[in-house]
Parts: structure tokens; C-alpha cells; sequence
């Protein structure tokens, strides 16, 4: 890696004039990015992570005001530059973005050739035959098969790892010498999570670019980045080698994030959740912005800003963090890993759900005009779910997980084979007593949740649907499931729009569970939450179960969420399933090979090992 400084920022500052005031979403960040060199940027949602990127890309919102002590690519200033050279001559050619989801980025009704080659044209870099044979280079770089072909294609006719590839293609069309990926594995498999990684380090050593990486998942940032940056209310909290900062943290909040990440050592523990969100800050504040949210907190805290500290240099880089705290005190502080192992819940020996040679078949036409085939999306499963027990189904997409669940749900119809629910036939089981016992958590809350209605008129519609006609009796039991999910009562008349990610995941909860249903079926209940917020569900999710008695049919691509919650695993693919045991069995001593790709592909942050400090510092 050179050591020539390719991006710098100083003193970067962003507002936001609102109707409630002058939002500060970046306050005082500075960091230098070297040619070649990965840098990390994590934090929970408001923490002011992509505001930092969009700044770098002039592409903050209208209401937005930037100003900064320097703004540099390669010594040239960049926030001095007009818009119309800015983004013919810097944005696409020198600076290209991965966004995180690339079907919202990608144009639905142009082919994928037009849009990997219409800038390289546009600019005069390259020439239309030229651009074409550049864009089959770089699709077959990044693995997409009979590129040639794909160019004539659109992006609906692509899954999501490959659109996640075609997004990686685009950016690299004009060599670009920076590359910004915003959350570019969100929601994906852990094996193509794995490939898109490998992929970006592959071409970020083959063409020398730099990279900024800004993600949630601490194990993904731990494999991928030499530095990291730790945001929090607009402000850099902490920053240094990634081996550092991930192993020794320093900063009370860097702490709380790495307990609140599920790992896949030793045997599961409560998640170190932080308490409460991210606030917004108006104005200048002359406190600590964690200040509301620590553990640690001092009355000085909340009268000024903290000092920065040196906790050393490691590799030529130093860790630095904004603390009152004292290093040594800061020593003393319990290990971050550090929590109440979790009770097993309480099994026993009777089936709730028993399916037997269950096969779905699809049919499916190829193209407008092209021949009928036939999918069999799940294929002769045999498996059984205890009372009281979570049990969880891993695969990868398109292996049948999803189709397994409507299932069991009666949102589906099996082409063959039976499931029993409580020793009876679901297909003999009436709509209404299937719904009182069986109910559903989706992946994405907001999606799930009516917009049009308030916290109160959602969680209440399951009971007015099972015939409680009394209206105090249904607001007594939509009062009591929120106390039961942690959803203060003041949020009763909220829409969906106005509460943060968790809120909404524990009002998806509290309507599954106001019914008192024995089983809920959790299709990736955290995959699109921050991890302080997914260790908030997950605590919720084992309480209930301890306090209700529950059983969870848990599908999910993240291994460390089944090491923290599962009892029994099923690992399924293509429709089948290939391995089944008690979590920790299978966990530990996977006996397929499938299962063991699954397992090599999780990020560990337990990889890490922390560099020695340089003497004399």
C-alpha cells in the first residue's frame, strides 16, 4: 500500500434545516484515506455513517448545508468543485458508490448493458464497442455467467447476489480510483455475503483502489477493513486499526456495540443491549452525545464535549477515542463478552408440528413463449418441532425456507405430504383455530404493518378478527401485549412512520402474540435491524419464551443469531433437508459438507487477534 494520502476530510459538518430547527447529522468528523487502504465506517442508523459517504458523492438531500476545513481527493478540493464538472469528471469516474440495495438503484426498464456502459460513452472515456467489450470483462470478473449474454437482460431477471454483482461491475466500469459500499451485503445469504467480500478484496488489490465500507455487521468489518471509524450522533467516537478497536475497545460505545453482536463462541449469553435510540441533536451540543445512553456516565459528561484520547499506535496507526474516562480506568471495566448465560427453555417431548414426505411443487413458465417446467421448492421433508423449543431452519435463498413456512402457516398448500399441528392435520384445521395458534413475525416490520393505522388499531385487529366484541376487554389485552414487548404506552395513536426500527419489530411481536398463539414463525425477525437493536428483539424474544412458554419456528441465514437462540437445527437445500441435530452438534461438528460451507462463510469478529503496540509510544 502506498502512503500517499488519497482522500482527506477535516472538520466535516452537515445540517439539516427541518421545521423543528438546524438538525446537526455530522459534527466535526475528520479522518485520511490512503491509496489501497479499507476503512470501516460503523454505527447504529443515525449515527451519521451515510450522510459522511453522501457528502464525499455530493449527494446529500436539498435541506442538507455542508461545511468542512478540507474536502480533498488527491489534493484537490472537492466542495469547490461546481456540480456539472463534479459529476462528469469525480462521481462515477474517480469515486464510485455500491448503494445497499441494488434493485432500488439499478433503472427496472433499462438493460443491464446500457446502464453499465452509458457513462464510460457519455464522458467520451471509452467508445461504444469499447465500452461493450469492458462491460463483459467486468461481468465475468465478478462471476456473473455468459456475460455476453446478460447485457440485453434487466435487473428483475437477476437475484439479488447477482444484482449485488452488477452494482460491484457498474462501479468498477471507469476504474475508479475510490470505491464507497453502503451496506453492500444487507440481507444476503451468508455464502454470497461471503463472495461479495472476497470479490470486493479481490478487486480492490488487482485495480489499487481504496475503499470505504459502511456496515452494521461487526464481523463482516472485522474480515474486510484494516481501519475502522465508530460513529454515534453524528460524531466520531472512536477510530484506528480494525484489530484494535475490535479487540480493545475503548470507547464505552464501541463496547456496547461488541457485546450487543451475537458470536458464534462459547455457549450463548444475553446480548448486551443499549438501552433506548440514537437521538437527534439540535443545534450545538456541548455534551457527550452518548451520554444519555451510557452505562458509565458522569455529570461532566453532560456539560461538555469529551477530550480525545491516544490509546496507542498499532501498525503505524493510532487508536484514538472521545472519553472522559481515564485508559487505566477504563481497563477495569468488565469484558465486553460479558453476560448471563441463557436458561434452556423448557422442552418437552410432544410434537407441535410433525410434517411428513412434505413436497411443494411450482410451475413455471420460461419467458413469455417458453416451455412449462416444473420447480420442486421443497422436496420429501421430514421433520419435527417440539413444544417449548426454538427451532431453526438455515439455508441458503431459494433453498425453500420460505416456502416451508407458508406451509406451516396455511398460507400454502403442500403438493404432497401432511403436517399435523397438535397430532391433527392442518389441512382439517379451520382458518381461524390455525391463526389462534400459529402466528407469523416478517423480516421487514414497516412493510408488514399497515401505514394507515395506529400501533392500537393493529395490534387490536387479530382479536376483532377472533370475535372479541367487547371493546375493553380487546384495549385490556392490547395494553397488557405491550407491557408484555416493552412498547411504552404513549405510542398507543403512533403510525408505523413515527417509531424507530425496534419499535416497529415489537409491535410486528405484540400483534403475533395478542392472541396468545403457542407457536410464532420468525422469518428473519433482525436481519434488517441494527445490531444494538437486534440484541434488544432477541433478549425480548427469549424472555417470552421463558415467560409464555412459546415455540419458535426461527428462519434465518444468520448463524450467530441460531447460536444465540436455536436448540435444534435443519439445515435445508435445494427443497431438502441435508442435516438436523441439536444446535450446538451440528454447530460444532457439522457432518455435511453444505453445512460446513455455511459455517466457513460466517464473519467471525473471534478471527481477530489484536497487533502489538510499537515501542517507544
Amino acid at each position: 500500500m502506498a502512503g500517499d494520502i488519497l482522500l482527506s476530510v477535516r472538520d466535516l459538518d452537515i445540517s439539516l434545516h427541518t421545521p423543528n430547527g438546524v438538525l446537526q447529522a455530522v459534527r466535526g468528523t475528520s479522518f485520511d484515506l490512503r491509496r489501497g487502504e479499507s476503512l470501516g465506517i460503523v454505527g447504529e442508523s443515525g449515527s451519521g455513517k451515510s450522510m459522511t459517504a453522501f457528502a464525499i458523492m455530493r449527494l446529500l438531500p436539498r435541506i442538507a448545508r455542508l461545511r468542512c476545513g478540507a474536502l480533498e481527493l488527491d489534493g484537490e478540493r472537492l466542495d469547490r468543485i461546481e456540480d456539472g464538472v463534479f459529476f462528469d469528471r469525480i462521481a462515477g469516474q474517480r469515486i464510485s458508490m455500491i448503494f445497499q440495495e441494488p434493485m432500488t438503484s439499478l433503472n427496472p426498464v433499462y438493460s443491464v448493458g446500457r446502464q453499465m456502459t452509458e457513462s464510460a460513452i457519455h464522458t467520451g472515456r471509452l467508445s461504444r464497442p469499447a465500452a461493450r467489450r469492458r462491460a463483459v470483462e467486468l461481468l465475468e470478473r465478478v462471476g456473473i455467467p455468459a456475460p455476453g449474454d446478460m447485457l440485453s437482460k434487466y435487473p428483475h431477471q437477476f437475484s439479488g447476489g447477482q444484482r449485488q454483482r452488477l452494482m460491484i461491475a457498474m462501479a468498477l466500469m471507469n476504474e475508479p480510483e475510490l470505491i464507497i459500499a453502503d451496506e453492500p451485503t444487507t440481507a444476503l445469504d451468508v455464502t454470497i455475503q461471503a463472495q461479495i467480500m472476497a470479490l470486493l478484496a479481490d478487486l480492490q488489490r488487482e485495480f489499487g483502489m481504496a475503499m470505504i465500507l459502511i456496515s452494521h455487521d461487526l464481523g463482516v468489518v472485522a474480515e474486510a477493513v484494516e481501519n475502522v471509524m465508530v460513529m454515534y450522533g453524528g460524531e466520531t467516537v472512536e477510530q484506528g486499526p480494525a484489530a484494535q478497536v475490535l479487540t480493545a475497545p475503548r470507547h464505552p460505545y464501541t463496547r456496547a456495540l461488541m457485546a450487543a453482536a451475537p458470536r458464534m463462541d462459547g455457549p450463548p449469553h444475553r446480548l448486551g443491549a443499549i438501552p433506548g435510540v440514537v437521538p437527534a441533536f439540535f443545534g450545538d451540543p456541548q455534551l457527550c452525545v452518548f451520554s444519555s445512553r451510557c452505562p458509565h456516565v458522569r455529570p461532566v459528561c453532560r456539560q461538555q464535549r469529551p477530550p480525545q484520547q491516544m490509546a496507542g499506535r498499532f501498525g503505524g496507526q493510532a487508536q484514538r477515542y472521545s472519553c472522559v474516562m481515564p485508559p487505566a480506568e477504563l481497563a477495569t471495566l468488565p469484558d465486553t463478552r460479558a453476560g448471563d448465560a441463557l436458561p434452556a427453555p423448557v422442552t418437552d417431548t410432544r410434537e407441535i408440528f410433525a410434517v411428513r414426505g412434505l413436497s411443494r411443487e411450482y410451475r413455471r413458465r420460461r419467458g413469455i413463449f417458453g416451455a412449462v417446467e416444473t420447480v420442486l421448492a421443497v422436496d420429501a421433508v421430514d421433520l419435527s418441532v417440539m413444544h417449548g423449543e426454538t427451532f431453526a431452519l438455515v439455508g441458503e435463498s431459494g433453498s425453500g425456507k420460505t416456502t416451508l413456512a407458508r406451509i406451516l402457516l396455511g398460507l400454502d398448500e403442500p403438493t404432497s405430504g401432511n403436517v399435523f399441528l397438535n397430532g391433527k392435520p392442518l389441512a382439517e384445521t379451520s382458518r381461524r383455530d390455525r391463526a389462534k395458534q400459529v402466528q407469523p413475525i416478517f423480516q421487514d416490520p414497516y412493510s408488514s404493518l399497515n401505514p394507515r393505522r395506529t400501533v392500537a388499531e393493529i395490534i387490536e385487529r387479530p382479536l376483532i378478527i377472533h370475535g372479541i366484541s367487547a371493546r375493553d376487554e380487546r384495549r385490556r389485552a392490547v395494553e397488557e401485549t405491550m407491557d408484555l414487548v416493552g412498547l411504552p404506552r404513549r405510542v398507543l395513536h403512533n403510525y408505523p412512520s413515527q417509531m424507530s426500527g425496534g419499535q416497529r419489530q415489537r409491535v410486528a411481536i405484540a400483534r403475533a402474540l395478542v392472541t396468545r398463539p403457542a407457536v410464532l414463525v420468525c422469518d428473519e425477525p433482525t436481519s434488517a435491524l441494527d445490531v444494538s437493536v437486534q440484541a434488544q428483539i432477541l433478549n425480548l424474544l427469549v424472555d417470552l419464551q421463558q415467560e409464555l412458554q412459546l415455540t419458535y419456528f426461527l428462519i434465518t441465514h444468520d448463524l450467530g443469531v441460531v447460536h444465540q437462540t436455536a436448540s435444534r437445527i435443519a439445515v435445508m437445500r435445494n427443497g431438502r433437508i441435508v442435516e438436523t441435530g441439536p444446535a450446538r452438534q451440528v454447530l460444532d461438528s457439522p457432518q455435511e459438507e453444505y453445512t460446513r460451507l455455511l459455517l466457513s462463510s460466517v464473519p467471525r469478529l473471534e478471527k481477530l487477534a489484536p497487533p502489538a503496540a510499537e515501542a517507544g509510544r
